[in-house]
């Protein structure tokens, strides 16, 4: 007869099933294929339920309301997949790490404007294009060139040029172009 064995990675080598969550979970086939035939019951009866019972079950998982704006197909979406993953298991710890750090990543990368640069109120910026010099003078409450109010820096970058620039990017506001000209206004 054979001891028990209570080391992991030996019982997967003995043929054993993983004790890793999701993954087997020494459960067999029959009783996992009813839990499959029981999520996919209660994925089809979501689509027959109101949307305010939609929401209450959001409510009820979640312990607060569904985010405004979501729809009803994506508010489905979302409480099916969350029954999938309570009887498949969810992404694993590893995996969650690695998505946040990407998305860390992701999000330094894409960030054009420098968040160390507040622009004060009176301050001009001053750009050369194609020989004239523009001045912008910011406001409290936008900006203002040749005589006219502009609440963005991209609709004033636009009519200088003629073409879809980014504002920020055009004035130098940017860290790829640099901070030339934060400091035309001092």
């Amino acid at each position: 007869m054979n001891a028990a064995i209570n080391n992991a990675s030996a019982r997967q080598h003995a043929g054993e099933p993983s004790v890793v969550p999701g993954r087997g979970s020494g459960r067999n086939k029959r009783s996992r294929n009813l839990d499959v035939v029981e999520v996919e019951r209660e994925i089809a009866a979501l689509l027959n339920r109101s949307t305010q019972e939609l929401r209450l079950t959001w409510r009820q998982s979640h312990h607060t309301g569904p985010p405004l704006g979501l729809s009803r197909d994506l508010l489905i979406r979302a409480l099916a997949h969350q029954l999938q993953e309570r009887t498949e298991g969810g992404a694993s710890s590893a995996l969650r790490r690695r998505l946040q750090r990407l998305a860390g990543e992701f999000d330094k990368a894409s960030a054009w404007f420098d968040p160390g640069v507040v622009l004060k109120t009176g301050t001009t910026l001053v750009r050369q294009w194609r020989g004239h010099a523009h001045a912008v003078l910011v406001r409290d409450d936008g900006f203002d060139y040749e005589g006219e109010h502009y609440r963005s820096l991209t609709v004033i970058a636009e009519r200088i040029t003629g073409a879809h620039w980014s504002g920020p990017r055009f004035f130098g506001l940017t860290k790829r172009g640099g901070l030339v000209g934060a400091e035309a206004g001092r």
